[in-house]
């Protein structure tokens, strides 16, 4: 998947980092955050019983990962200090991502894996991958032929999890990465010189609201919906300047069209790095933008529409944060460095984040969760240079969702807080 940075998005990321709440900041200051408090009267967007989230949560650990298959490799290599490092990380809950396969296929293998929780007593964090025309045909492209198998696919991914306890990340990228993105050739538009097919717009939004209907209707899940981070989209929709079309929508129409009335709520920062109170503080005004749209009607949110909304729990949408990756916050190129830093794809210097809990110092903040596993590269960079090698490390970077266990271990060493 491909994380990119948006340009309309620089200002309002200056906005929400004025505006972080005073619990995420005694949070990171103490270093041990106080849960947060599920109200008495339903958020919109997170409204529905049964959500694990409400309530403590041991996350799901899968028994077998490349992590602890590292740490096997390089102890009877004599790295010992290494190894440890890798049978640390490998004792931290990740999500599980389902990417393909026919619906049978899916089936099992979501049943195969809320068994294991089950056994646990553990709660799995469930990535569902599968859209058509994922990742803009990308790094990560692929998903289903069309919105029929998708949908049959999804309808196979909830009969896995059933009954059970389970948190379900539906489609990163899916609707942050839209193929109407001005840069984006997907369907027409970009620089194809071709109108923009906007059917294929709408068909996402139809997916996606398909998903959520669908995993919604399971009695114990929590069901959240993407909303890119907080350097992608605007909150508002925007002109973005160049390319076809210009105009383009912000994250919070989005999510409306999207389904976010009957999700539990949304996800950030997914297979990025940015920092968790830049997150929270993105989150909150995303947040507070649903909020006030649904009460009024506005088509979008000013600044002091946001400041005059109450960041209430009982009343605004809740998220969840990707910090897997985060712990050293992002990465800045050098200026005038490349002609095309991908500062999202497998940057220098960066480390693991805050574990995955629900003791998150804002009750808006559902849980921090490790969605992108950690190790796993973010596809071959070569940030604007003929290639193949990412003139970052001298070498070639693996594929999309490859183990590299260099990487891997460089997070793990940078990690905030330390990895024990």
């Amino acid at each position: 998947m491909r994380a990119r940075i948006g340009p309309a998005a620089v200002a309002l990321a200056a906005l929400a980092g004025a505006m972080v709440t005073g619990t995420a900041a005694s949070a990171q200051a103490t270093g041990s955050p106080a849960r947060h408090v599920p109200t008495a009267a339903p958020a919109a967007g997170h409204a529905r019983p049964g959500n694990p989230l409400d309530g403590p949560v041991r996350f799901y650990v899968e028994p077998d990962t490349n992590a602890g298959r590292q740490a096997g490799i390089w102890a009877r290599e004599g790295r010992t200090r290494d190894a440890a490092y890798m049978r640390a990380l490998s004792r931290i809950s990740q999500a599980v991502w389902f990417t393909g396969g026919t619906p049978d296929e899916v089936r099992g293998s979501v049943r195969a894996t809320m068994r294991a929780a089950a056994r646990q007593k553990s709660v799995p964090v469930l990535v569902a991958y599968y859209v058509p025309g994922r990742d803009c045909s990308q790094y990560s492209a692929g998903g289903a032929p069309n919105e029929q198998a998708y949908r049959a696919w999804i309808r196979a991914f909830a009969e896995g999890v059933g009954g059970g306890e389970a948190v379900v990340i539906v489609e990163p990228d899916g609707l942050a990465l839209l193929s109407s993105e001005p840069w984006c050739n997907e369907g027409g538009g970009g620089t194809t010189g071709q109108p923009e097919d906007m059917s294929l717009v709408e068909e996402r939004f139809r997916e996606i609201r398909y998903a959520v209907d669908t995993f919604t209707r399971l009695p114990r899940t929590g069901v959240y919906i993407d909303a890119g981070h907080s350097a992608w989209q605007s909150i508002n929709d925007y002109d973005a300047g160049y390319g076809e079309p210009r105009a383009q929508l912000g994250i919070v129409s989005r999510l409306l069209r999207g389904g976010i009335a009957k999700a539990d709520g949304f996800f950030l920062n997914v297979s990025n790095y940015r920092a968790d109170a830049e997150l929270v503080s993105y989150g909150t005004d995303v947040a507070k933008c649903i909020r006030f749209r649904q009460r009024t009607g506005a088509a979008s949110c000013t600044p002091d529409d946001l400041a005059a909304e109450p960041a209430d729990p009982r009343r605004l949408t809740h998220f969840v944060i990707d910090t897997s990756r985060n712990g050293q916050g992002p990465w800045t190129a050098p200026p005038g460095k490349y002609t095309d830093p991908q500062e999202w794809c497998n940057p220098p210097g960066r480390g693991l984040g805050a574990r995955p809990t629900t003791r998150t110092g804002n009750g808006l903040v559902d849980a921090f969760l490790w969605v992108k596993r950690p190790g796993e590269s973010d596809g071959q960079c070569t940030r604007g240079t003929p290639g193949p090698a990412d003139p970052e490390y001298g070498s070639a970077d693996p594929a999309a969702g490859e183990w590299w266990p260099e990487y891997a271990l460089g997070l793990a060493q940078r990690a905030v807080p330390p990895l024990r």
